[in-house]
């Protein structure tokens, strides 16, 4: 979803451009994956994977195959997108091994980089992911210079604690002393979690 995932276009068009991918195996999450599929908002194509051989390490249960029930779901619940009118393709590998596998990504990745050359983005720039990257590292920095502040042991509230280290909000404050009131860090909270003007935070 990264790499398709874009505001801009080649062109520098403002696109909004992306797919949602989502997956799951067998019968998990059947009641409410396939019921939002089958009778929800038809936007999307279900790409189903099919292993032929069963795995040897699972053995039969009372005389019954696990494989052959999960052959039986991919079959039910192709079966039943199709009976919705909801688009799918089917990919059978005839067995799960180190070939089968890298091949499997390999066409998706195609697909995906064909995908982003339709659509005019650029699939191998992710500014979204590097902007995450950044956020996160800012939050690291600002976290270190909390504590320096905190270190002297006077009690703060977040309001004075975001006037000392001049931030335009003190909600990233809230979210990392929560984080270290959390963890025995030998920090401490006097006041209303839930009315987060009323709090006090020092170091003991």
């Amino acid at each position: 979803m990264e790499s398709l995932g874009k505001k801009l276009d080649r062109a520098g068009q403002v696109v909004h451009q992306g797919l949602a991918v989502y997956g799951n195996k067998g019968s998990t999450d059947q009641h409410a994956y396939v019921q939002q599929l089958r009778d929800g908002v038809d936007n999307f194509f279900a790409s189903f994977i099919e292993v032929l051989e069963d795995p040897a390490e699972i053995a039969p249960i009372d005389g019954e195959v696990p494989a052959d029930f999960l052959s039986g779901f991919l079959q039910g619940t192709r079966s039943a997108l199709m009976e919705g009118g909801r688009q799918s393709l089917s990919i059978t590998l005839r067995r799960l091994d180190a070939t089968s596998l890298g091949a499997l990504i390999a066409l998706f990745e195609r697909a995906v980089g064909l995908y982003a050359e339709l659509v005019n983005v650029n699939a191998y720039d992710q500014p979204g992911v590097e902007a995450g990257k950044k956020a996160a590292a800012g939050i690291l920095e600002l976290q270190a210079k909390l504590e320096l502040l905190l270190a002297d042991g006077v009690a703060r509230s977040l309001e004075e604690l975001r006037q000392s280290l001049a931030l335009d909000s003190p909600e990233p404050l809230f979210w990392i002393l929560r984080h270290l009131c959390a963890n025995a860090r030998g920090y401490q909270a006097n006041g209303q979690w839930g009315q987060p003007s009323s709090l006090l935070f020092s170091r003991g």
